[in-house]
């Protein structure tokens, strides 16, 4: 099913997190932030909406790199009812599409559930003193790549580096739904 994020609640604070990533190391919001800003990225390797747009999310966030962004993709997925989203595959999905960013699990769902994350891909992007700055989406792609298609997502994180404020107008990103464990 697919979902819509909210539109940006500018100014909210990054929660920190220590999650275990595909490279068996833990990994925090202060490992990976960078010095102009922070994208933290929901993802999960079985998603049309994500499958579309991960080489050019990987391109994205090595051309961020160079503006002082940091990144961090969380898998939030139930791996029970989808094991395509697996802790090995993950390893094995990172390894295919080379991730320049720490890929992490989120084993219980508390990040994803901190974050308010609704879909993969769900993006939120950072200023340098952790306010959120963008909700949107990586382009206009959704289950097919539209490669031609305005960078919203790395403008708008070249903006937050050297400005520290995102678009005030942001397109939500749309996926995936998370695939939440039953609560008991």
């Amino acid at each position: 099913m697919a979902a819509h994020t909210p539109i940006c609640d500018f100014g909210w604070k990054a929660r920190d997190f220590s999650l275990l990533g595909v490279d068996d190391r833990r990994w925090t919001l202060s490992d990976v932030r960078g010095r102009n800003g922070t994208l933290v990225m929901f993802i999960c390797n079985h998603c049309p909406y994500v499958k579309a747009i991960v080489d050019r999310l990987v391109r994205d966030v090595e051309v961020l790199a160079g503006h002082g962004v940091g990144a961090i993709a969380i898998m939030p997925n139930d791996v029970a009812a989808y094991p395509e989203d697996s802790f090995e595959n993950m390893k094995q999905f990172a390894r295919e599409h080379r991730f320049p960013f720490p890929y992490v699990i989120d084993d219980s769902q508390e990040v994803a559930r901190a974050y308010g994350a609704v879909c993969t891909p769900d993006f939120f992007g950072f200023n340098a003193e952790d306010g959120l700055q963008y909700r949107g989406r990586l382009d206009a792609s959704r289950v097919q790549p539209a490669p031609n298609a305005p960078r919203e997502l790395l403008d708008a994180m070249i903006r937050i580096a050297e400005t520290g404020r995102g678009p005030a107008e942001q397109t939500p990103s749309m996926g995936c739904s998370i695939k939440w464990r039953p609560q008991a």
